[in-house]
Order: structure tokens, then C-alpha cells, then sequence
């Protein structure tokens, strides 16, 4: 397997055929996909295989250093039924082992992953998981709110209501890190990793204190993650950023936004009208 920065060149561009053809449910972002796992945190160790007509990508990150991931497999159309993805799994499991593993899980390892899981329409993929002797420990799932002209994404009176309880909201710049040493305080490392490499953030302060933050793009064309301080919540400070993130992300050509690893149905249903649309089994499997 390739590790660290070895994966480049033609190597690379194989790997992103390879994903663009098997990910159907998300062929357009694909090559994206491969690039920023490519490209993960310091902290991580990471490492690839990739073989005529298929990939694999599997990590470890320094919080959990016996527990490996297999971030993307996948294998050419034309090249599935011949046992590839199976020797592929195989190879990153005995990869992981010799790094420390002592579980390997078919789960997204955050901050930057590809899903939080399988998607439950990939059954190629359960099947091969399940015949290895991989078991099904959670379900996660991710919302689809809408983006295009019938969408209600304004925040012109919201923002003014702020303004007279102080509240100023912004778009990140050169005060990034300033927002994601906010993040990393109120929340965690990943949170805010996913905030300083994110394509667009935004946040609301009072009185030069961040209250609250959103963000978009740092897991290719999704949104998320967001949140919002004890003390302002109930504001309306995170359906104003929200909104804001999503026309950025319709400015940008996205006719949805798909809201990854999402706990509050209720609050994204009702701010954007978004509604659930994926389902990820979570995997997993103890390495003898």
C-alpha cells in the first residue's frame, strides 16, 4: 500500500477513475472525494492500494490508534465478479494490522471522510462486508434540503433582528482561525479541522465573541458541521448561517445540499425543509 503523500501521478488519476465509474450515487463529486482523502489531517496516518480497475483507502487517526477505517473501496464496472474488491479489503485490513489495528470498520473516520458509512443502495458493498464477517453496530443518515428558485433561503430580516440584540454575523476570511479556535473549544479537533478547510464559513459574534458557526464544503459539496454557543442558543443564530451556507452553496451551481451525519431532523426540516434521503450502515470487525 502507498503511504502518506505517496499517492500521486497516474496512481492517482486511476484511483479517481476508478471511484467516478463504481460511485454511482456519487459519480459527479468522486474525483473530489479521492483528492481530499488524499489529502487528510497531519495527525493521521493513512494509506493506499490501487490496482487495474479498482481502490481502496484506509486510515488511522491519533485518537483512536487501534481502531482502522476503511475510508473508500471501490471497483470498475468492468472489472467486478472477479474478486478484486474482496482482495482489496483484504490487503487494507492486513495494512491496518501492521499499523496497530485491532478493528477495522467500514465508518467514516471525521474529519475527512467520504460517508458516514455504506449506503444502503451500494448492495455490493454490504454484501462483501457482511460475507467477511463485518457487522452492522449503527445507522447514520444524511438530509437532502432543496436549492433551487423555490427555495426560501433569505436571511435579510432574521440578520436584522440580530442586529438589535447585537448580533453581527460574517463570513469568515483571514479570521478563520480565530472561528476555528472557537469550534475546537466549544466542540472538538475535527469539528474544527472541518472548519478551517471548509469552502465557505460563516459565523455570528456579539461584542467580538463567536457565538455560533456554519460551515460548507469541507467534505466535497456537503454541508456542515454547525453549532451554536450555550448562550446563544435560541437566537435564531443557526438558521441564519444555515441559510446563508446553502445559497452560497446554490451560487455555486449545487441544485441540493446534502446535510451530512444529521442529528436534528426537526430543526433542518423546518429552517430549509430538507428531508431525510440516505441511509449508511456502519460496519465493523475485530482483526485476529
Amino acid at each position: 500500500m502507498h503511504e502518506g503523500s505517496a499517492l500521486g501521478g497516474e496512481d492517482l488519476e486511476r484511483a479517481v477513475r476508478a471511484a467516478g465509474a463504481a460511485l454511482t450515487l456519487d459519480a459527479p463529486e468522486a474525483g473530489a472525494l479521492v483528492r481530499r482523502l488524499a489529502a487528510p489531517p497531519a495527525e493521521r496516518t493513512w494509506g493506499a492500494l490501487v490496482t487495474d480497475g479498482g481502490v481502496v483507502l484506509a486510515s488511522l487517526s491519533s485518537r483512536e490508534p487501534t481502531v482502522g477505517h476503511l475510508d473508500l473501496l471501490a471497483v470498475h464496472p468492468e472489472r467486478q465478479g472477479r474478486g478484486i474488491g474482496r482482495e482489496l479489503l483484504r490487503a487494507a485490513e492486513d495494512w491496518l494490522r501492521g499499523h496497530g489495528a485491532t478493528q477495522a470498520r467500514l465508518a467514516g473516520n471525521p474529519p475527512c471522510y467520504a460517508w458516514p458509512g455504506v449506503d444502503v443502495r451500494y448492495t455490493a458493498a454490504a454484501c462483501l462486508a457482511e460475507s467477511l464477517g463485518y457487522e452492522r453496530y449503527h445507522v447514520a443518515w444524511n438530509m437532502t434540503a432543496p436549492l433551487g428558485p423555490g427555495a426560501d433561503l433569505s436571511t435579510e430580516a432574521d440578520v436584522a433582528l440580530l442586529a438589535g440584540q447585537g448580533v453581527a454575523v460574517r463570513r469568515a476570511g483571514d479570521d478563520r482561525d480565530r472561528v476555528a479556535a472557537f469550534v475546537a473549544e466549544h466542540w472538538n479537533e475535527r469539528w474544527a479541522w472541518e472548519a478551517a478547510n471548509a469552502a465557505g464559513l460563516h459565523y455570528a459574534e456579539r461584542d467580538g465573541r463567536v457565538l455560533a458557526f456554519a460551515a460548507w464544503g469541507a467534505r466535497p459539496a456537503w454541508f456542515g458541521p454547525m453549532g451554536t454557543a450555550p448562550e446563544a442558543r435560541g437566537l435564531g443564530v443557526g438558521r441564519v448561517l444555515l441559510r446563508r451556507c446553502l445559497a452560497e452553496q446554490r451560487a455555486a451551481g449545487q441544485d441540493t445540499a446534502e446535510i451530512g451525519w444529521v442529528g436534528p431532523l426537526r430543526f433542518y426540516a423546518r429552517a430549509v425543509g430538507a428531508r431525510v434521503e440516505r441511509v449508511f450502515w456502519l460496519y465493523r470487525r475485530d482483526l485476529a
